[in-house]
């Protein structure tokens, strides 16, 4: 084993074992070095492995911090129903259920930011400029924050329903805004990627930039313009999300196969 594994080895069963709690400070790089009789490098590529698994974040000048690594893993059912409830309005496939109260963390803010090159890319317009982005971050009842909901608006959205881009909506959300307006029924296309965060992802999640996201990309196309007027982005730490699909058999896939005829 690489010196590096054996010295993330050693510290990831420290953290397991509580020595290190949640919350608290690794030692400083100096202390490591010495503590392990290794170069510096070696820490880093030991610390890199941790932030990866969401064990630990570093960061500069505030020192290594030990992250919650008991956040239990959710599932999320692939299916391709959307479903409606009257207060909350819309809902797909989720890690949530139905019942299951989750808390903001902070308040749900509207602002023009630049637009994201892939976001920009699904919505149809240019990298860079601003948009209407409704910002929440979420997570279960009593757990860290579990995932940023971004939802960039059109200008032709905001335009025809200006009451979608306020931080508070109304009954059935910003999308019972925009069917009124004209615009429905909505229908949506998803898209799904692991990459890293960003730098802000990372501290609004309170986790590493080392530690991957899964990213759930909901585009809405208005029925009325046959035009993508919103695109949603959910972000999850991947370490905390599993997704579930429940395979169906086609008609070619049949049982019992039937016995193929011999030749004449």
């Amino acid at each position: 084993m690489p010196r590096y594994e054996q010295v993330a080895d050693d510290l990831r069963t420290r953290i397991h074992a509580g020595e290190y709690g949640i919350g608290t400070k690794l030692p400083t790089y100096a202390e490591l070095t010495e503590t392990y009789g290794v170069g510096r490098g070696v820490i880093s590529s030991a610390l890199s492995v941790l932030e990866r698994e969401g064990l630990i974040r570093v960061v500069k000048k505030a020192g290594i911090r030990v992250l919650d690594w008991r956040v239990q893993r959710r599932r999320i059912s692939r299916g391709q129903l959307i479903y409606r409830d009257p207060q909350r309005g819309y809902i797909g496939p989720a890690a949530a259920s139905p019942d299951e109260p989750w808390d903001p963390h902070g308040n749900p803010v509207s602002s023009y930011e630049p637009i994201p090159e892939r976001i920009a890319e699904v919505l149809g317009v240019e990298p860079g400029i601003a948009v209407l982005r409704r910002r929440r971050v979420t997570s279960p009842a009593g757990e860290p924050p579990f995932q940023i909901a971004d939802t960039w608006l059109s200008a032709e959205a905001v335009r025809d329903a200006p009451q979608a881009a306020a931080p508070k909506t109304g009954p059935g959300g910003y999308l019972d805004r925009l069917e009124e307006a004209g615009h429905g029924p909505i229908s949506w296309t998803e898209y799904g990627r692991s990459r890293l965060p960003s730098r802000e992802e990372a501290t609004l999640l309170d986790i590493s930039t080392e530690a991957p996201v899964f990213e759930l990309v909901w585009a809405g196309t208005s029925a009325r313009t046959e035009q993508i007027i919103e695109v949603t982005s959910r972000v999850i730490p991947a370490d905390r999300v599993e997704l579930v699909s429940e395979l169906q058999r086609d008609v070619s896939a049949q049982w019992p196969v039937e016995p193929i005829a011999p030749k004449q």
